[in-house]
């Protein structure tokens, strides 16, 4: 028991023994005998009269208590609270409460913060311009790991990822049904994606490498491994593996006088060229094979013809006819093949996937480029563009190309504006060069078209003609004389379009930086100690909430939404979120529409509970759950588990009842009562991402305050959350 509330006790006390004894007082003074007229109390009087007076005694006595415990031991308390979640994010003030000499306290407590909020903001000054060269150093990585056509993965020795791009996101969440599988993602296991077996081969092929060569030899000579794998939507990677080297530490592995601490996936999409080179396979096969009956016809018709001079002239005849025919067959199968094999027998050149739009704005900005020396430059308009066309396309030359033929218009016919246009023409492309009231004749176009490129100074032995025939398209002048209008037309080949980037990359790419990185993942070991015993700052957190029909789970309320985002390495990561909705397959409340806004016709074309449980399960694989008043939510996916054979049995926190851990004394522990205290924004209420959102931010907050308490680990936190009365909430 606290000093404070001893002392309310003794006065309490002392009041009610003051309180008593006057009414005992009062009650033998009451007793005297009848008066003259022969009027008096009786005893049953006497004894309502003195219940009477302890009862007022008593209440007051209650009263004193209460006001005392709130204005003395209450306050300071809360007061205590406050200062020190202030003290952990140095926003809010404690507020001015209880008695007079509590609030002069508080006074002093503000002036205080208010000092330290000074002191952290001077603090945070100098560090911001401390940062600033280390920022500009991680926004030249993350421009240079976004323009990269490779996919590249990051991993320390346990297989957690630690770096990964845009593309390497692109092409490992791809599930093996077109959808999206959440198997990428910072802190997660790489082998989610691929076979621990191979990716456990290719290190000790490293370091089999490095055992042979000396110290020195090996820091110069350090290759990499490779290796050909799948992907589970079905594409072929060929994968190459480097080490990375770093000090000496808990988190490494020493070999050849090396210290390795992960390594490096550089991934390559292989498909293509592997089915080309089937392809092409299959194509000298056929000849091989096709081509041995009619030359071995042609060969004994030809050696009878040279053998028998005096042969007769129809038997001669029917030889050449032979000859003829078989020669035929031979040209036409050699004919086909080329058809047919025409573009893999052509690419050559190291080709660009580009959207078709994308193509025809920078060439009218590389058009409209001004010259040294030049007054004007040429106007650029782009017109009727096909914007999901995707093109193939050697995209430097076609530039240099586009440039060329619209300067040489500009200097030989004054030319003062050209229009690019793009258009589906059947299974090509066509990129039309276009101007207006001035022609050339046919043979001055061709010319131009196979002469070499000469640019402002810069000469080229490529001409446009062969610049065309790399990207495996053809090329012509045209003239319309109805509309006064000459125009280069270009036909190439459509490239398939590319499958979409996830919805939270592209939601992370219109807002701030997505960070694809964490290089303090180098230093986390799974197999340094068991889960219980680890730090609360060294887990992998997956924060969740759900929206649903109802309160009410096991009278048959569904799940409509779950939303969930990862915390890794004390990050909230806001671009690797899950977010859902859910066919319920029951009505819903108008009660929960008015919280949730969720309406049945936004659930009509939604998957239903069994398709997304896989997918949430395998998004929160290998982290600890979070939720505020996680019961409800774990409650909903407990029913769920015969249903879908889907068991969530990872440990799970909850900030409600670590709210009622930090904060005992708070009357309430509702979410925007938790972020209010610890200065949380709070942003998308009632949707299950956003309060997922508010949910993750809350925990962070509550880490620091958890320290300060003892509560460093998990086996703790969940020991001090069972504590609270909270706790005892069942659904």
């Amino acid at each position: 028991m606290t000093a404070p509330r001893k002392l309310i006790l003794a006065v309490a006390a002392a009041s009610l023994f003051t309180l008593l004894l006057v009414g005992a007082t009062a009650a033998l003074m009451l007793a005297g005998e009848p008066d003259a007229a022969g009027v008096g109390r009786s005893p049953e009087e006497r004894v309502v009269v003195l219940v009477v007076l302890l009862l007022l005694a008593g209440t007051f006595c209650c009263w004193v208590i209460a006001r005392l415990h709130d204005l003395y031991a209450a306050s300071p308390l809360r007061m205590a609270e406050e200062v020190t979640a202030t003290l952990a994010h140095g926003v809010l003030r404690v507020a001015e409460q209880g008695a007079t000499e509590l609030r002069v306290l508080a006074q002093a407590v503000n002036q205080l913060l208010a000092l330290r909020e000074a002191n952290e903001n001077d603090v945070a000054a100098r560090v911001r311009e401390a940062r600033a060269s280390l920022e500009e150093e991680r926004s030249r990585l993350a421009a240079l790991m976004a323009d990269l056509s490779q996919s590249v993965v990051v991993c320390n020795l346990d297989g957690r990822v630690l770096l990964y791009n845009q593309r390497a996101r692109q092409e490992l969440t791809a599930g093996a049904d077109g959808g999206q599988a959440e198997l990428l993602g910072l802190g997660r296991s790489i082998y989610t994606v691929f076979d621990r077996a191979l990716i456990t081969h290719a290190l000790e092929r490293l370091q089999q490498a490095s055992r042979e060569l000396g110290e020195a030899d090996s820091r110069q000579l350090l290759g990499s491994a490779q290796f050909v794998t799948a992907t589970p939507a079905g594409r072929l990677l060929r994968a190459h593996m480097s080490p990375v080297l770093g000090g000496d530490g808990p988190h490494h592995a020493q070999v050849g006088g090396l210290s390795i601490t992960g390594f490096v996936l550089v991934l390559d999409d292989v498909t293509s060229s592997n089915e080309r080179h089937a392809r092409r396979d299959a194509l000298i096969q056929s000849l091989i094979e096709g081509g041995r009956g009619p030359l071995g016809s042609i060969r004994a018709a030809a050696e009878m013809l040279s053998e028998v001079a005096d042969m007769p002239v129809q038997q001669r005849a029917r030889f050449l006819r032979v000859v003829h025919d078989e020669a035929a067959k031979l040209s036409a199968q050699f004919e086909a093949a080329a058809s047919a094999f025409s573009n893999d027998l052509r690419e050559r050149w190291l080709l660009e996937e580009m959207r078709g739009a994308e193509v025809l704005v920078v060439a009218a900005r590389r058009i409209g480029e001004r010259r040294s020396g030049e007054r004007r430059a040429l106007a650029v308009k782009t017109e009727n563009v096909d914007e999901d066309l995707w093109l193939r396309v050697d995209g430097y030359g076609l530039f240099q190309a586009l440039r060329y033929l619209a300067l040489r218009l500009q200097d030989e016919y004054e030319v003062r504006e050209v229009r690019l246009s793009l258009a589906r023409s059947g299974q090509l492309a066509q990129l039309d060069l276009s101007w207006l009231g001035t022609f050339m004749n046919n043979e001055t176009a061709m010319s131009w078209l196979q002469d070499p490129m000469s640019i402002a100074g810069d000469a080229s032995p490529l001409s446009v003609t062969d610049v065309v025939e790399r990207c495996n398209g053809d090329i012509w002048f045209q003239r319309e004389r109805v509309s006064h209008r000459a125009f280069f037309r270009t036909m190439l080949p459509i490239a398939e379009a590319p499958t979409d980037l996830p919805r939270a990359v592209i939601a992370a790419a219109e807002g701030e930086r997505p960070e694809f990185y964490d290089f303090d993942l180098f230093s986390w070991s799974d197999a340094s100690h068991e889960l219980d015993e680890r730090l609360l700052t060294e887990l992998s957190y997956t924060v969740f909430d759900t929206e649903t029909t109802g309160l009410l789970p096991s009278q048959g309320d569904e799940i409509i939404q779950i939303g969930a985002t990862r915390i890794v390495n004390r990050r909230l990561l806001r671009h690797e979120c899950f977010d859902q909705l859910i066919n319920p397959q029951c009505r819903l409340s108008p009660q929960s529409i008015e919280v949730h806004g969720i309406t049945r016709e936004l659930l009509v074309d939604q998957p239903t509970i069994d398709v997304v449980l896989p997918k949430f399960r395998a998004f929160c694989a290998d982290t600890v759950l979070v939720g505020h008043n996680a019961a409800f939510d774990m409650r909903f996916l407990q029913l769920k588990e015969e249903q879908t054979g889907v068991r969530f049995e990872q440990p799970v926190l909850d900030t409600l009842l670590l709210s009622a851990v930090l904060h005992s004394n708070q009357p309430t522990h509702r979410l925007e009562s938790i972020a209010e205290r610890l200065g949380v924004s709070v942003f998308g209420r009632h949707t299950a991402l956003g309060d997922a959102m508010v949910t993750g931010e809350v925990f962070l907050k509550m880490l620091p305050l958890l320290a300060e308490m003892g509560i460093r680990t998990l086996r703790q936190a969940r020991e001090a959350s069972q504590k609270t009365f909270h706790a005892r909430l069942k659904y």
